[in-house]
């Protein structure tokens, strides 16, 4: 056995400090545990995260693969990077908005940087995301509209020191289980308690003490009943409000009176209060995807955070804590050029982008001058013709977007590139095939949720052929332009470094970390500006709020409940929506055997079940919505409320069937709500309107 090795454990967001190791002469991990001296999760651990870190189940890439005759071959390392940069040089020729790049939030920090250098300043296109508009765009621009800047306020060490945990839309129990631990731990305290608001009862609901069922879609009605019970229960710390909020008066004349709020959302007027009194302690308030991924997502976000601000549940041991998904989202956010320049630099200022071009190295006009249309938008850019070429990278499109059947024909019919570890459901569509690093197998850092950078070290080496992300980018980048990296492979600590130079002196400061203090240190929180400090609760010091709006204060808004952007009909009319397993990462692609997964299991009401006796042929259905439908095995639970069929986000052939609609100001797509009905599995699309309104009873 090797030494043990200290790394980040990269499967989700928590960013838990795990320790590896490998059999000497051997490919692939042989042991991991947590860390005890990791000050994010002082050696606690989750059994999947060991797992899929130790012992992953997916099919490995292990070669560069070429289409040729129809059919994926494999080709060597030169040939597959001559392909790609003679087609990407061909595409730029047109236009720079002519290539396309999808990132994700699994990249370690140097990757994601180094991705958007070469999408930004490479290429200069504007169709280029990373992940935030379909996991985090929603959260961000709220905390951008309420604080001025990106970044729950809370930490980690603030979650003992809650009295009341409200989770809104998330399952923590499932998708972070090491914080749902320190959650549950809290609550259980004497005067601890957990709330969970969900339409469905999820793990995390089943520990709750209380748990509030809204109907799906309906979020942000109940949010602002909740708002309207605490300013009419006189609840309003108006200290807090008349000394750092603007715009109070103005939400509460717009809130709703609590019987309509309450009746929208398909709750009791006792619902709302009790919700409302449990914000009378100290709170932090989490939400998730149930928030995030919807129509109004923004807006819910929103008035989540006016909960806080109304309530004085700002400040240690309280707060608004968004929980991301994926391992290195807020990475992304902080390095990769999406949505800001690195450091949370405004993507349209001028100043902050002639900074970006002198470090680049790159002509000023190159840089797009806004950060392009998201996910959902690049792919109908792809469908109408638009884009020549697309290269995606730790990311499975066609298994994790909205309308799959869509965004498959779209990257079908453009020249793909696809970069990645494992098989997965887009690779079916790709022309190239770059095979990447894994866990345990790559350098570099990662950030999580609440803004600490650890290392991502590696204890094997990746399999001959198999190149680490960051060292794939840069041999593309440095064939469009040989000045953007120097030769590969690329040292990580080199690329770090200018990142943390492009953060100096912003708002997501990084010039205190080092790699040698990440050593010392194990996990630094920013903004961390030298290196004897480190950031804690944002706006916050020794009693002090400064917020980075204009007027220095934290902003109140007004949004108010639209109706769902798909309601049921009688033609459609059961609700689908969508959730975590508990042993499945993302779109399964690491614990899955093969290019194709089983068939998925609809969670439905034994009540709904009853109903549709006459569609159901030995446990199996068809669920369809207005874009396509999909063969299930049911299972009857009462976890489910009646009316609502539920599936999991992990299988492609849920995202068959969901709704590409986003919201207007994040552009994140409504994952969570849509009509859809029930059919018999022998009976055609065609024939299918005798069968999927209810029988009478």
């Amino acid at each position: 056995m090797t030494d043990w090795e200290p790394t980040t454990c990269m499967r989700c967001a928590v960013g838990c400090g795990y320790l590896q190791r490998t059999t000497d002469g051997e490919h692939g991990l042989s042991d991991v545990c947590g860390d005890p001296n990791h000050p994010t999760n002082n050696g606690l651990k989750c059994r999947r995260g060991v797992r899929e870190t130790v012992a992953p189940e997916g099919e490995r890439l292990t070669e560069p693969l070429l289409r040729r005759g129809g059919t994926l071959q494999p080709t060597d390392w030169d040939t597959a990077l001559g392909v790609v940069a003679a087609r990407l040089i061909e595409a730029l020729r047109t236009s720079n908005d002519n290539v396309a790049v999808l990132g994700s939030g699994q990249q370690t920090n140097e990757a994601a940087y180094a991705l958007g250098k070469v999408a930004r300043g490479g290429f200069g296109t504007r169709h280029y995301d990373a992940n935030t508009t379909l996991c985090m765009a929603s959260a961000v621009t709220a905390y951008y509209q309420a604080f001025g800047s990106d970044a729950p306020p809370p930490t980690y060490e603030d979650i003992p020191k809650a009295d009341t945990h409200l989770v809104w839309g998330a399952n923590p129990a499932v998708a972070h289980p090491v914080m749902h631990r320190w959650i549950t731990d809290s609550s259980c305290d004497d005067d601890g308690r957990l709330v969970v608001v969900d339409p469905v009862e999820t793990e995390t609901a089943r520990a709750a003490d209380v748990h509030v069922q809204p109907e799906p879609g309906t979020d942000l009605a109940l949010a602002r009943a909740v708002l309207a019970s605490v300013v009419e229960d006189g609840s309003v710390d108006t200290t807090f409000v008349e000394s750092h909020t603007e715009g109070f008066e103005a939400m509460a004349e717009s809130l709703p009176d609590v019987e309509t709020g309450a009746a929208t959302a398909g709750v009791s007027v006792e619902q709302v209060e009790t919700i409302a009194s449990t914000l009378d302690a100290s709170t932090i308030l989490y939400w998730g995807m149930g928030v995030n991924q919807s129509v109004q997502g923004t807006g819910t976000a929103r008035a989540l955070i006016d909960l806080c601000l109304a309530t004085g549940n700002l400040g240690p041991g309280s707060g608004p804590f968004s929980l991301t998904g994926q391992a290195n989202s807020m990475g992304n956010r902080v390095c990769a050029s999406k949505g800001t320049w690195p450091g949370h630099r405004e993507f349209t200022s001028l100043t902050h982008r002639e900074t970006v071009a002198e470090t680049w190295g790159v002509p000023l006009g190159r840089l797009p001058d806004d950060p392009g249309p998201g996910f959902v938008r690049i792919v109908d850019e792809l469908a109408q013709g638009n884009i020549d070429v697309c290269w995606t990278v730790a990311t499975n499109p066609v298994a994790g977007m909205p309308d799959a059947s869509h965004v498959k024909r779209a990257l079908e019919d453009t020249f793909l590139v696809v970069q990645d570890a494992f098989y997965s459901d887009t690779i079916e569509c790709a022309d190239v095939v770059l095979p990447a690093a894994t866990w345990g197998e790559s350098e570099g850092t990662a950030m999580n949720m609440e803004r600490r950078v650890s290392r991502v070290t590696a204890a094997s080496d990746p399999p001959a052929s198999v190149r680490q992300d960051i060292d794939i980018i840069a041999a593309i980048g440095n064939r469009i332009d040989s000045d953007l990296f120097d030769s590969s492979p690329l040292d990580p600590e080199s690329v770090f470094d200018e990142i943390r130079e492009l953060t100096t002196g912003t708002t997501a400061d990084l010039c205190g970390i080092t790699y040698d203090r990440l050593a010392d240190e194990l996990a630094v929180r920013w903004p961390a500006p030298d290196e004897e400090s480190q950031g804690g609760y944002r706006y916050y010091d020794d009693g002090s709020w400064s917020f980075h709006t204009e007027s220095g204060r934290a902003q109140f808004s007004t949004v108010s409940h639209q109706s769902v952007p798909e309601p049921i009909d009688e033609e459609y009319p059961l609700t689908l929506t969508t959730g975590r397993l508990s042993g499945v990462y993302n779109t399964g692609v690491r614990t899955r055997t093969g290019g194709a997964m089983d068939r998925p299991t609809a969670r439905i009401h034994p009540e709904t079940i009853v109903e549709y006796l006459n569609v159901l042929d030995c446990g199996r259905t068809i669920v369809e919505s207005r874009r396509s439908s999909v063969a299930v095995d049911v299972a009857p639970t009462d976890t489910v409320p009646p009316g609502v069929v539920w599936l999991p986000i992990h299988n492609s052939a849920a995202n068959e069937l969901t709704l590409s609609e986003v919201d207007p100001k994040s552009a994140e797509p409504n994952f969570k709500q849509c009509a859809v009905g029930l059919r018999a599995p022998e009976t055609s699309k065609s024939e299918r309107d005798d069968i999927v309104v209810p029988p009478s009873p």
